[in-house]
């Protein structure tokens, strides 16, 4: 009769190549990374190649047998394989190593367990596992295949693994309904914020890039950041005051990471939808990173994923005090801001970043001769504080003739909220996109 064994933090790594490519050994430190994160102590590091998975054991029985001796000399507990196990392969991996195994699907979520901090947070975490954990009650707990009784205990009969499955679907409905709360009241903020015509931009991009670190140098806020995956998961707004432009809210939201457990995805969002209604996206890339174009490939994978991939995208490479780079701006072949180069940690390049950011939200440039009535005392002076206004002329009848330099942005905003479209424009002045 197998129980299932007691948990422990000294484990053994299995990473297993599972086709004819080269290893990727980013992939490999990042799971090693992944295993610290979540408080392992790793005794040793398996590795291997596979054609395909065994269907009983996924590693094989000799690969197996090799497992099984490093987790006798390290004294470990654990077994941690960067790869998805099915139930079966699971239970008879315990049943054979006499060890506890942990696949990369419920690591992840350890990770994100450990650090979700706010309570929209922790009830996305307990859904994941909920979920993730549904598909896995047939398993080593022989307890649950016996039927419940004993003295008050009989029954219609019900076994304690059907007992389990109806109290667990009844937790996840509920959280589903306490997550709806929550929605409902993010997509008021949401509705307020597209009212006051605020755009939103959000922070995306590979976990540990930065991204939080940006968010404060950018915002002076007080974003929990460290060297570490997931250092954030709960998505923090803050207001931006950018150069020419009106204010913006600054989101900053959760990291990705190469093959992300579909229950995070389904689970995160509600929360990932500050990145789908986002106006614009600043891909926060590392630098330094060995393999940059690759996490900004994954990056990409997952954006399309969740439904973000059209959404504008301004890509900001951090981390320069670290890669040797300069800072910089780099335009496409229109002239329009494509990358920034930066160091968020040092304060380098921060102005470049909010500059691209104002023109990227202008959506153009708009120059020309505004005529605005007496009643337009109010849009003048917001034309002001703006710094819009190049030059100014008085008419014959009080008018006021305005030479303008701005975003379409912000005169369609305009436009909107003050009411006087057809007053703006007299006959024969006209307002070109430059």
């Amino acid at each position: 009769m197998f129980e299932r064994p007691q948990g422990g933090e000294r484990a053994i790594l299995v990473h297993l190549t599972l086709d004819r490519s080269e290893e990727d050994a980013q992939d490999l430190a990042e799971f090693q990374e992944l295993a610290v994160s979540a408080g392992a102590e790793y005794m040793a590091l398996i590795t291997g190649r596979r054609p395909a998975p065994d269907p009983r054991l996924f590693a094989g029985s000799g690969k197996a047998e090799e497992i099984r001796e490093a987790a006798k000399q390290g004294d470990a507990k654990l077994v941690i394989f960067d790869h998805n196990l099915s139930p079966s392969q699971e239970r008879n991996l315990e049943a054979f190593l006499q060890c506890r195994v942990v696949d990369r699907t419920r690591l992840i979520l350890d990770i994100f367990a450990q650090r979700a901090r706010s309570f929209e947070g922790k009830l996305q975490v307990e859904l994941a596992q909920l979920r993730h954990l549904s598909t896995r009650l047939v398993r080593g707990w022989t307890h649950l295949e016996r039927q419940r009784g004993g003295i008050g205990l009989r029954g219609p009969g019900e076994t304690q693994l059907e007992t389990d499955r109806r109290l667990l679907a009844e937790r996840i409905r509920q959280i589903r309904l306490r997550l709806m709360r929550v929605e409902r009241q993010r997509e008021q903020g949401r509705r307020a914020r597209r009212k006051a015509d605020l755009p939103t931009v959000s922070l995306v991009g590979y976990t540990n890039a930065g991204k939080s670190t940006l968010f404060n140098a950018l915002t002076q806020a007080d974003v929990y950041a460290a060297d570490q995956l997931f250092a954030t998961l709960d998505p923090t707004l803050r207001r931006l005051e950018l150069p020419g432009v009106e204010p913006v809210v600054l989101a900053d939201t959760v990291g990705f990471i190469s093959r992300l457990p579909h229950e995070l995805v389904a689970a995160f969002r509600s929360t990932l939808r500050e990145t789908v209604e986002a106006s614009l996206l600043l891909h926060v890339i590392d630098a330094s990173h060995p393999d940059r174009n690759g996490i900004i490939a994954q990056v990409e994978a997952v954006l399309a994923e969740i439904g973000a991939v059209d959404v504008p995208q301004l890509q900001v490479f951090n981390k320069i005090d670290l890669s040797g780079e300069p800072p910089r701006l780099e335009r496409d072949s229109e002239g329009q801001a494509r990358a920034v180069w930066l160091s968020a940690a040092a304060g380098t390049g921060l102005d470049l970043l909010s500059t691209a950011i104002a023109e990227r939200l202008r959506g153009g440039t708009v120059h020309g001769w505004l005529c605005l009535p007496p009643v337009a005392a109010r849009l003048r002076a917001r034309l002001f504080n703006l710094g819009a206004v190049v030059a100014e002329q008085s008419g014959p009848a009080g008018e006021w003739l305005i030479e303008v330099r701005t975003s379409r942005g912000n005169v369609d905003r305009l436009c909107r909220q003050e009411g006087l479209c057809a007053e703006w424009v007299r006959s024969g002045f006209e307002i070109p996109v430059v």
